[in-house]
C-alpha cells in the first residue's frame, strides 16, 4: 500500500469528495437508495455544499489520501439537538457536547484497507478539540459492516432508531454513540 495519510479536506477537494460521495452510494448502497434518488444526484450541487461546508463550518471535513489518490472523507461537527434526543424528543444533559458524525465514506475499491478507522479518528479527535466529549452517528441499519465498523470503534446502539424517506422508500436508521478518544492501529 503506498503512503495512507488524513489530513483536513481543502476546497479544491469538494470536487472529488462529492464524486467519492456518488461512487459509494451507487456501489454500496444500492439496493437501500432507490434508482431514482441515485439518478438525481448532482455531483455539482453535491460539489457546492460540500466547498461551503469546508469553508465555513461548522463541520470538519477530513479526507484519506492513498499516495496521491484522495480515496474517502469524513464529516463530524456539533450536533443539533434533535439528533441527539431521546426517543421521546427530549434534550440529552450533554447536548451541547455531542458531535455528530454525518458522513464517512470510502470510495469501495480502497476499501479494508484502514482509510475508514484512520478518519473516524482524525474526525473525533478535531471535535474533541472543539469541545465534544460523546460522538453519535445514524447508520442504515442494513448496512451490517457500517455498524460493525463503528462497533469496532467501541461505538454501540444507544436504542434510538429513526425511518427516513428515502424517494418514496423508508430507509431505517440506528444511532450508535460512542467515545470521541480512539486509537488507530
Amino acid at each position: 500500500m503506498a503512503d495512507a495519510a488524513v489530513r483536513p479536506a481543502l476546497v479544491s477537494d469538494a470536487p472529488e469528495i462529492a464524486r467519492i460521495q456518488l461512487v459509494t452510494w451507487q456501489t454500496a448502497f444500492e439496493g437501500l437508495l432507490p434508482p431514482d434518488v441515485l439518478a438525481g444526484f448532482s455531483v455539482e450541487d453535491a460539489t457546492e455544499q460540500w466547498a461551503q461546508t469546508i469553508a465555513q463550518g461548522p463541520a470538519t471535513v477530513v479526507v484519506a489520501t492513498e499516495g496521491e489518490w484522495l480515496v474517502g472523507f469524513c464529516v463530524a461537527g456539533p450536533s443539533p439537538e434533535s439528533e441527539s434526543a431521546t426517543a421521546n424528543d427530549l434534550p440529552v444533559e450533554d447536548a451541547a457536547t455531542v458531535a455528530l458524525v454525518g458522513t464517512i465514506l470510502v470510495e469501495p475499491r480502497w476499501g479494508r484497507r484502514g482509510h475508514g478507522g484512520r478518519l473516524l479518528a482524525a474526525a473525533t479527535t478535531a471535535v474533541r478539540a472543539g469541545g465534544s466529549t460523546r460522538g453519535i452517528s445514524w447508520v442504515p441499519e442494513r448496512t451490517k459492516s457500517l455498524v460493525a465498523f463503528f462497533q469496532r470503534a467501541g461505538w454501540t446502539p444507544d436504542g434510538i432508531v429513526r425511518t427516513l424517506d428515502a424517494g418514496g422508500t423508508p430507509l431505517r436508521e440506528v444511532r450508535l454513540t460512542g467515545t470521541l478518544d480512539l486509537a488507530v492501529e
